[in-house]
């Protein structure tokens, strides 16, 4: 115990002394010259650039060197997790790119068969749109708000990643799609409208990555709200990715201290700091640099939550969620939710049967200490809030999946259990149908009157 904390002060003296470590990134522009690149063969490095032409595809040097297994890349969840694969694209779509390059097609035939791939994998799920607001007549198109107490809020200059995911459902965010771009440049707009909200006590900063953005453009959107006008602010959140892409944010960029200091300052002024962390594998908590980067991080008060969705080929065994959930404890992280990987992009590469998301949630979750079991899950953001899996049960003769809403647009409705009829294939909830010969579930009679026809959500 007394050697690993040795090493450990060691290794932080190592990372002040270190000159600052730069990020570079690979695309589809310059994957072939990582070095490890070498010894794959060459139809993985086609696949990748044909499937790249269609999802967005960023990685960078800390991937490459400290994560990914490159002596097992067929299997390897890392890899999976930001290199594009063939399967990520139906044999349909892979080959429409296939034959266009193949035969040296001009880049607008290309452009246009790429544009009409990505409009068929669903890039708006759960009708995100809908979630904007109004400020007078102003769409606040930057902003979301679908629950009355939380305000999600894209800054402009945060709308990129470290690196990206595969299973990104944001991903047309990073794919030229401006229309479905949720970003705004005007802070003043943002603040305008939390003014007049006097019931939001959370705001979001997601994206992209607000952690791409510098010290001090992230100043000017979190040091305002720490003003008077801003008291019925309790929580700022950060949605992250960068403690498991890049924990040099917080060790040796040139402004990461500035970063430490901001957090230090909301949680000076009494606010809560919840600094929202991405992990989808054990491995990414694995590296001294994550472990120095979370220790920084709760020095200044912030406390770290964890989230991930459950995907095929990279977490699908209870196992590895439960390594994860304790390694995360051990690191006085809180375990906060498993999602069920949203319906878009390469969601048939991904997904899973709500059953078997259900089931690796509880043989996990029995594994655990209650330490752990602060995790609620497997659910799914759809459009009427947050529903949780609780089961798979038999009511009144019939078998029936068990649900109820973490969250609801309605907040009358959250912890409120309803069934919908067992569906062995289902995979999201707009596949199920209500249980017990019922037309329609619950909510649906009241959604459309009490959320479409207002131009406030929450007046």
């Amino acid at each position: 115990m007394f050697g690993k904390k040795n090493h450990f002060a060691y290794f932080c003296n190592e990372i002040a002394k270190k000159t600052i470590m730069k990020i570079i990134f690979y695309t589809l522009q310059n994957f072939r010259s990582i070095p490890q690149m070498k010894n794959l063969s060459e139809s993985i490095k086609r696949d990748i650039e044909i499937v790249g032409r269609v999802l967005p595809f960023k990685t960078n040097n800390y991937m490459v060197d400290e994560l990914i297994d490159w002596e097992n890349v067929e299997n390897d969840p890392l890899f999976t997790l930001n290199f594009p694969r063939r399967g990520m694209l139906s044999k349909n779509h892979f080959d429409t790119i296939t034959k266009l390059i193949d035969s040296q097609a001009d880049r607008q035939a290309i452009d246009k068969a790429v544009e009409n791939i990505r409009l068929s994998l669903n890039p708006n799920p759960a009708n995100q749109e809908q979630n904007v607001p109004y400020l007078g007549e102003i769409k606040l198109k930057g902003v979301q708000h679908k629950y009355p107490e939380t305000v999600l809020f894209f800054p402009s200059q945060g709308q990129t990643c470290h690196a990206y995911c595969t299973f990104c459902f944001r991903w047309p965010q990073f794919s030229g799609m401006n229309e479905l771009k949720f970003a705004m440049k005007e802070a003043d707009l943002l603040f305008n409208y939390l003014r007049i909200k006097k019931g939001v006590t959370d705001v979001l900063f997601t994206g992209g990555d607000p952690m791409v953005m510098s010290a001090s453009v992230l100043e000017t959107y979190i040091l305002p709200m720490l003003g008077p006008d801003f008291e019925h602010i309790h929580t700022i959140r950060i949605g992250s990715k960068a403690l498991a892409y890049w924990p040099y944010r917080f060790l040796t960029d040139e402004d990461g201290s500035r970063i430490l200091e901001l957090f230090q300052r909301i949680t000076d002024a009494g606010k809560n700091l919840a600094f929202q962390a991405h992990f989808n594998h054990p491995r990414e908590l694995s590296t001294e640099a994550v472990r120095l980067a979370i220790k920084k991080i709760q020095s200044t008060g912030a406390q770290i939550r964890t989230q991930s969705p459950v995907l095929r080929n990279i977490n699908d065994k209870p196992e590895i969620w439960s390594e994860m959930w304790r390694k995360q404890v051990d690191l006085a992280l809180i375990p906060y939710y498993m999602f069920i990987a949203r319906d878009t992009g390469a969601k048939e590469f991904f997904e899973l049967p709500l059953e078997k998301c259900w089931k690796i949630f509880r043989r996990a979750y029995r594994k655990v200490s209650g330490l752990c079991r602060t995790v609620r899950g497997p659910s799914m953001s759809d459009h009427a809030g947050k529903i949780q899996v609780l089961g798979v049960s038999e009511v009144r003769g019939e078998k029936v999946f068990v649900l109820r809403f973490i969250q609801g647009r309605n907040p009358s409705w959250v912890h409120k259990p309803f069934f919908a009829r067992y569906d062995p294939k289902a995979t999201w909830f707009d596949q199920l149908k209500p249980a017990f010969g019922e037309e329609k579930f619950f909510f649906e009679e009241r959604r459309s009157a009490s959320i479409e026809t207002k131009p406030f959500l929450f007046e």
